[in-house]
């Protein structure tokens, strides 16, 4: 029987990992797994090693801060991957966790395949890093089709699967009775997946949300959970008199939700491109702490978070960074659009020919489930 490794470093990654083994395991059912991974893998029956919570952090100091913990995890997950000597790591993401990873494995046991999938930002920062990626890696799933150029002028193989958020939706919107009520319009509201940026952003989410409500804005608000952290979220709502707000964690409601939203303000992310796919216009926000952020700003090689406007070169989606990432501005702006529907429909419109321009004619996850199967009949 062959052998996968799934490796994983954040909430994010777990759900993408999720799509190419399910489809994976359509494709080939003699495969057996083990992962570090969180509640999608686990749904599809994979074991992790350890929980994912123990190494999901934000921002360089929390990470200098847990070093020593992230170190041992490092040492923990080399060691498991190599007694368990599986034909391919899959590693997904997180490259600072799941590279050095991969780095170490390889090191050790040149027979086993590393395929990485959603590849290092280095058009953003580090560009370098491409250099030692050929080194251990053997094959770079690629979501943007202008990544190709990086990679392939180190002669690293890959393959543009496209982004799995960004495929064609041909779903209706269908309204789940039990979930959304037809009386309220809704604000779909994502404070991040990771526990350390819902710390950060929930509080601020719920004063913006006081604030709507304080200005007479009827609206319905749903919270986009994970299975990690919507009991922390619940209990924060609860402490509140808020009477307006859910809490949704299921992929098809969240979907739905979504679908049937008139805005959605929004952590910055991935998850940005799953709102624009469904045509829902949109702010990003986001809050660093001030040492982060400065070294954050020496790093990077881009005016701006969100893949959209960095496509563009100017901000098309509002991004409400650091200071700016506070109840008051979020409420204004939240307003400022939906008062004005022609600047809601220029968003819109803008999004879709970027969409249109990145997206992949197939489906990623079975493009990126068709290379591992490849390597695992070679």
């Amino acid at each position: 029987m062959k052998k996968i490794f799934v490796l994983t470093g954040e909430p994010s990654g777990d759900k993408l990992a999720s799509t190419i083994i399910s489809k994976l395991k359509s494709q080939n059912t003699d495969i057996e797994y083990l992962s570090v991974g969180g509640t999608h893998l686990r749904k599809l029956g994979i074991k992790s090693i350890f929980n994912l919570k123990d190494i999901t952090y934000l921002g360089f100091t929390s990470v200098l801060l847990n070093i020593f913990k992230i170190r041992a995890k490092i040492n923990k997950t080399v060691d498991e991957i190599i007694e368990f000597n599986p034909d391919i790591l899959f590693t997904v993401d997180s490259p600072d966790f799941t590279l050095r990873v991969a780095e170490r494995v390889k090191k050790l046991n040149k027979k086993i395949k590393t395929v990485h999938y959603v590849a290092p930002q280095v058009w953003v920062w580090r560009k370098n890093r491409v250099k030692k990626i050929k080194l251990f890696i053997d094959h770079i799933l690629l979501l943007f089709s202008f990544e190709k150029k990086y990679f392939e002028k180190e002669n690293i193989k890959n393959t543009f699967v496209g982004h799995p958020l960004i495929e064609k939706n041909e779903n209706v919107k269908i309204v789940l009775d039990n979930v959304i009520s037809k009386e309220k319009k809704i604000i779909s509201v994502f404070p991040g997946s990771r526990s350390s940026e819902t710390k950060v952003l929930l509080p601020i989410l719920l004063d913006f949300i006081k604030l709507m409500n304080n200005k007479k804005y009827d609206y319905k608000y749903f919270f986009h959970a994970t299975d990690e952290n919507k009991e922390f979220i619940i209990n924060d709502i609860k402490k509140t008199d808020l009477t307006n707000v859910d809490v949704v964690s299921d992929e098809i409601i969240k979907s739905q939700v979504l679908s049937n939203s008139i805005f959605a303000v929004s952590k910055s992310g991935t998850v940005s491109l799953q709102i624009s796919n469904l045509n829902i216009p949109s702010i990003i926000i986001y809050k660093l702490s001030f040492i982060n952020f400065m070294i954050f700003k020496l790093l990077v090689n881009v005016k701006f978070a969100n893949i959209i406007n960095i496509i563009n070169d100017k901000e098309i989606i509002p991004e409400l960074l650091q200071k700016e990432c506070n109840a008051e501005e979020i409420c204004r702006t939240v307003i400022y659009f939906l008062k004005n529907p022609e600047l809601i429909q220029k968003q819109l419109d803008v999004c879709n020919k970027t969409l249109e321009g990145i997206r992949s004619n197939t489906s990623s996850s079975d493009e990126a489930a068709t290379v591992l199967n490849n390597y695992l009949t070679i």
